[in-house]
């Protein structure tokens, strides 16, 4: 079975056996009513936990608080955010249906609290941007329209249409986000991209975990790029210490 399919499953088994240490909330993660938000998900023991959740969680900031919201403002960065929390958990990448949210997995009531957390952080902090990019799937466009009021839809950030990945669609998912985190945004601002769990791995090594979790990246101009933070949805608002 590939690393991606086994991050799911593993994902769901841990959602069942830990939920009373841990969040596994990531973008296959269980439903609203067994997570907890508040739990960081780095308690999670390393035997539970597949390569992409323990990069995830051994991630340290280079950037933090007020020296992030400083570099933010500056510019320059990219910033891929994991779509907010779905009401549950399943792989409808199959039967999904472009353009029917009934065929696919939706935001909970929590997940639009925390788009809209999203986008008042950045409003509140003043974190400018331009472009917004969010995969066709219903529940990061709606992602990216609580919180910031717009999005282009790209379908190279959509997964591809089976459950088991094989090893070329991997790389194929690598293929096609790299240029993206690669992009360095126009002068003075930043380029946000709303989208799923299974591209970020494919690309960065790092399954971003829970739903909603935000990486800050920075593009170097010559098609390299640096991880700098990671931002939890209700974490924005704190940027600035006040």
């Amino acid at each position: 079975m590939p690393k991606l399919l086994q991050n799911q499953f593993l994902c769901l088994i841990s959602a069942t056996t830990l939920a009373t240490t841990m969040v596994l909330t990531g973008c296959s993660s269980p439903s609203s009513d067994t997570a907890n938000d508040t739990t960081n998900p780095g308690e999670a023991t390393a035997q539970t936990m597949t390569e992409g959740e323990i990069a995830n969680a051994n991630f340290k900031d280079k950037l933090s608080g007020t020296a992030l919201l400083n570099a933010l403002k500056q510019g320059g960065y990219v910033i891929y955010i994991c779509h907010a929390q779905t009401e549950k958990d399943y792989a409808d990448q199959v039967t999904a249906v472009m353009g029917n949210c009934a065929t696919q997995r939706t935001l909970s009531e929590v997940g639009w609290k925390q788009a809209k957390s999203i986008g008042e952080g950045f409003r509140k902090n003043a974190i400018p941007f331009d472009k917004v990019i969010s995969s066709q799937y219903c529940r990061a466009w709606q992602t990216a329209d609580l919180a910031f009021g717009k999005y282009e839809k790209n379908g190279d950030l959509n997964f591809p249409k089976a459950e088991d990945y094989s090893d070329q669609q991997i790389v194929d998912m690598k293929a096609r986000l790299d240029p993206m985190l690669t992009a360095v945004p126009l002068q003075g601002t930043n380029t946000v991209i709303v989208g799923h769990d299974d591209l970020f791995e494919a690309s960065t090594g790092i399954y971003p975990d829970p739903q909603g979790m935000a990486y800050v990246i920075k593009p170097d101009g010559s098609g390299n790029f640096d991880l700098v933070a990671n931002v939890l949805p209700d974490e924005w608002l704190k940027l600035g210490g006040t």
